[in-house]
């Protein structure tokens, strides 16, 4: 008799997948989000603290991709699906206070920041609602607002009187 072992297709139950799906689904979106429009904000900066500025925009962007892409495995390492397409990152967040065109350094600051503002709320949330759920995930959360927090107090330093 040949003994089979098989793989469980999640590392929980469905209420823990689903638990922390409910969290951390905002905040896949929301560091997406973030993303995309620091990218933008990036592209466009203008005045005297270009440089340091653009360069800065970088490392946002690249810790908000770095953020999502965790916080969406451990959705999946769970069982559950993801749905970060542009079009649902457009329904689900809140809109984006970087302008289109061409902005002053200053006004790009503090545009990227209030986007950073409403990322940290959702990272709050989760690591409020995780607390019950699931503690692997909240670690995550966790560690994703402290990066979210050291490159907001960057981009504050900037602008504080």
């Amino acid at each position: 008799m040949t003994n089979m072992q098989t793989t469980p297709t999640t590392a929980a139950d469905p209420t823990v997948a689903a638990g922390t799906a409910q969290f951390l689904t905002p905040v896949v979106l929301g560091m997406q989000a973030l993303a995309v429009n620091g990218k933008q904000a990036h592209w466009n900066v203008r005045g005297a603290n270009f440089i340091a500025i653009h360069e800065l925009l970088d490392s946002v962007v690249e810790h908000a991709q770095a953020g999502a892409d965790e916080a969406a495995e451990r959705i999946v390492a769970l069982g559950l699906p993801v749905d970060a397409r542009l079009g649902t990152i457009a329904d689900k967040t809140a809109a984006t206070a970087v302008p289109a065109g061409f902005t002053q350094w200053q006004d790009i600051v503090r545009a990227v920041i209030a986007d950073m503002d409403s990322v940290i709320a959702d990272l709050q949330t989760a690591i409020d609602g995780l607390d019950e759920v699931d503690l692997t995930s909240q670690d995550i959360a966790i560690g994703l607002k402290q990066s979210i927090e050291k490159d907001r107090w960057f981009l504050v330093a900037h602008v504080a009187e």
